[in-house]
């Protein structure tokens, strides 16, 4: 028996030694032979060369668990190869540097930061993102390669563009396709305006211009039918403008990197091909050139292919010729009256001044009251992170150089000379168009109504009454809703008559229905009360509201239907109710094990953030909470009951009520006690709601003893003293990551912060769920309000009273 334990005993000694490492240690040192694994296996760094026959070795980092060719993401070396290989070598000294020298001794490069001391055990670590960090003995970042970009960015790299007034980071690209030296063309912010552009240079002319900034933070794409959404963050804060991109859970990987023909590409990998796809790229076509389109041209992303187009009240300089520009048709004068027209969708154009400390009020009278100012734009870059100064008001003098039109941009405001009107158009070739086109219409329309009249006019008129009805939204009026509209027989053999049996749940509009459609489709129906005044107004809001979005995490509106007094809406029906009938009931709420809850808080935080950018209307919530949130089989969470809703116009970012409507606990302090909401007040909503679900307690927990007024009081208290785990629900606390979980509770109290201006925006909080490298601010001292004070005033009122305080019971249907 001893003769066995010999050679098993050997086996693990050699497996020890075949096993990947992710570190680079003073004892052992990088060699030609050797080769460092991330530990999740997707990146590795070592010496290449960039082809078999190239005789020039570089030190870099490279996608290890990709097929094909080798995807170089970063290198060291790049313009001083190592022609011996066998005499390289990559080492940590006694002074907590990184050197890679050859055989004769030379130090090749070196990384270190600006003030280094002796450190013994100092070491250097690839991490799973691609960062090769060198550490001190204590753990501190001494230098990281995140921070030294090649010709490359990273999902979670933080690229920054410039710091107090001054380029910092730079990517290079390769001089050619096999050689990694660098070439002509680099990406940098631009030295006259570091901190609002990003622009691509050839050698040392502007090639071509990236990034405007202009306060959008997430983008989106669809590579080969997968979603894959970017969220970007950039930072611009006095002193620093910086872009970090992330991606969404299970995209593929992602990468931004300029290559050596000057483009900018934003790169997929697509599993079916095994290669990197383009998602986009900079420039994609001859008009996308700096200034390629001339003085007042511009190039137009909106068509098939991009052309360059002269703006409205200018003509081309040559007609054979766009890419000589445009010049205008009537010439300004300052003792004329001009006027200022908008051009929506507009990338703004170079050479721009930019004044700080103005609304757009403010911007508007800079050029306004300026003869010589031919141009002006604004936009509100709150969404980009904190800022002393939010506000972007950028004017022009003279001509305008390199604009673009496409989906997604802002506002351009153009001075033209006082004919709104072209002089030399006929009325007549106004006239005769418009009158045949309403004939048209007309006979297109009676035609229709003969056709159909008596097999659907039943129908039609059923849905004429429902229009009509939603028209009276004061709030909504004006927007044109489509969607199917339910006979009340469907609906009452789908309930079954509403029997009790059918019965889902109750609140102060009425009830839910489960029911079953002709065809064996499941439904919620909601049937509004008769008696119930008040849902009225939250019934109109939520139909009309409700079918303009469309999101995954949303609960989808099936349709409507409204017959003598019975106004009903029909959603899908989702068999696991709501949140809180899992996570508030001893019984079941094991269901909810760690990996789930983390899937409901990014679920829930992703429909928050299409309901406050991304959607085409900026809708803010005002009922978030546990019991407004549905689960469907997968337990993946779908935010309901959008009753109380309101909806921001382009320009509005808050606004104040006298009625103050939702739930008491969930409600942020500015919106209780004042009136005021805003998209931080969801972000309040969303707080609590994540410290309920780490917690598995409810904001106002019987389980909390008298010390604390709320759940809020509880945690922070528990941050405080250093004891945050001690938060966690006793049912996941042994099988969940702690420090992921601490996390979540870090961004809770941050997004329960007192003040709206501390707070997080969700693009925010998205970014600081998706990475753990993220730092995290530290959040501030709340200041409670007695929760019990407000609940019992309301329950002394009862239900019959005149007050304007809504308080939504309804369970998950």
């Amino acid at each position: 028996m001893a003769m066995l334990y010999i050679p098993l005993f050997f086996l693990l000694f050699l497996s020890s030694f075949c096993k990947p490492d992710d570190q680079l240690t003073q004892a052992k040192p990088l060699t030609d032979r050797d080769i460092l694994i991330s530990e999740n296996g997707v990146f590795a760094m070592g010496f290449f060369s960039p082809t078999s026959s190239n005789k020039s070795f570089y030190l870099g980092i490279w996608y290890h668990s990709l097929p094909g060719p080798q995807t170089v993401v970063w290198m060291a070396n790049r313009d001083d190869p190592i022609i011996n290989p066998s005499s390289m070598m990559l080492k940590v000294t006694n002074n907590s540097r990184m050197v890679l020298s050859n055989s004769e001794g030379r130090d090749i490069w070196m990384a270190a930061n600006n003030i280094t001391t002796g450190a013994v055990g100092a070491y250097a670590v690839l991490l799973n993102s691609g960062n090769f960090i060198l550490r001190s003995s204590d753990d501190q970042d001494i230098w990281l390669s995140f921070d030294h970009p090649t010709d490359t960015v990273l999902p979670s790299m933080r690229f920054l563009v410039s710091y107090k007034a001054q380029v910092i980071a730079r990517l290079v690209a390769w001089k050619g396709p096999d050689d990694p030296s660098s070439g002509d063309f680099s990406c940098s912010g631009d030295t006259r305006s570091p901190d609002l552009q990003l622009v691509t240079w050839n050698k040392a002319r502007l090639y071509c211009r990236i990034i405007v900034l202009d306060g959008v933070s997430v983008s989106g794409g669809t590579l080969n039918n997968t979603s894959s959404i970017s969220y970007q963050t950039i930072v611009t804060s006095g002193d620093e403008f910086s872009y970090t991109f992330t991606v969404s859970d299970n995209s593929p990987f992602r990468r931004m990197m300029l290559d050596y023909t000057g483009k900018l590409k934003n790169l997929g990998w697509d599993n079916r091909s095994a290669s990197w796809i383009v998602i986009n790229e900079h420039p994609n076509s001859a008009c996308d050139l700096y200034a390629s389109c001339g003085p007042f041209g511009y190039c137009d992303f909106t068509e098939a292919i991009p052309t360059c187009q002269c703006f409205d009240g200018f003509e081309p300089v040559d007609s054979s010729n766009s890419f000589k520009g445009c010049q205008r048709k009537e010439a300004l004068k300052c003792h004329k009256q001009s006027h200022f027209t908008s051009f929506p969708g507009m990338k703004v154009p170079n050479m721009f001044l930019h004044i700080r400390n103005r609304n757009l009020d403010d911007c508007a009278a800079e050029c306004i009251n300026n003869c010589s100012c031919t141009a002006y734009a604004y936009a509100d870059l709150s969404s980009g992170g904190a800022m002393a100064d939010p506000s972007r008001c950028l004017v022009w003098s003279g001509e305008l150089i390199d604009a673009q039109k496409a989906t997604g941009s802002e506002n351009l405001y153009l001075r033209l000379a006082d004919s709104p009107v072209d002089k030399k158009t006929s009325p007549v070739k106004i006239v005769l168009p418009t009158i045949s086109c309403l004939l048209l219409l007309a006979c297109i329309v009676f035609v229709w109504m003969y056709k159909y009249r008596g097999k659907w006019g039943k129908k039609k008129n059923q849905k004429k009454l429902m229009l009509g009805y939603i028209s009276t939204s004061n709030s909504l009026e004006g927007n044109n809703t489509e969607f199917p509209c339910f006979s009340y027989e469907d609906i009452l053999s789908a309930t079954n008559f509403f029997a009790d049996s059918s019965l889902l749940g109750r609140g102060g509009f009425g009830k839910v229905y489960k029911g079953t459609l002709e065809g064996g489709n499941e439904v919620a129906v909601k049937r509004l009360s008769k008696s119930s005044g008040q849902g009225i107004v939250e019934f109109k809001n939520e139909v009309v509201l409700i079918a303009k979005l469309q999101h995954k995490n949303l609960v989808r509106l099936l349709g409507c239907c409204i017959h003598e007094d019975e106004k009903l809406l029909i959603y899908e029906y989702l068999a696991n109710k709501s949140l809180d009938a899992f996570l508030f009931d001893h019984a079941r709420k094991h269901v909810l094990d760690w990996l789930t809850r983390f899937k409901i808080i990014k679920g829930i935080a992703r429909g928050l953030l299409y309901l406050h950018q991304d959607s085409r209307l900026t809708v803010i919530h005002r009922d978030l909470k546990a019991s407004n949130i549905l689960l469907d089989l997968e337990m993946t969470p779908k935010i309901s009951d959008f009753g109380m809703a309101r909806i921001f116009g382009a320009n509005q970012n808050h606004a104040n009520t006298t009625r103050v409507v939702g739930t008491y606990g969930y409600m942020s302090p500015e919106y209780a006690m004042g009136g005021a909401f805003s998209v931080k007040s969801d972000t309040y909503s969303f707080g609590v709601l994540l410290l309920e679900i780490v917690s598995g307690m409810k904001i106002s927990s019987p389980q909390l003893n008298m010390e604390f007024c709320s759940l809020i009081s509880y945690a922070w208290r528990l941050w405080e003293d250093g004891k945050a785990t001690e938060l966690v629900d006793s049912f996941i606390a042994a099988s969940c990551p702690l420090h992921e979980v601490v996390r979540c509770i870090h961004v809770g109290l941050l997004c329960v912060q007192d003040h709206p201006n501390d707070r997080p925006l969700m693009s925010s909080v998205m970014f600081m769920l998706e990475n753990e490298s993220a730092v995290l601010a530290p959040p501030k001292h709340p200041v409670y309000f007695a929760l019990g004070n407000y609940e019992g005033e309301e329950a002394r009122e009862g239900m019959s009273s005149a007050n304007e305080m809504s308080m939504t019971t309804l369970k998950g249907r």
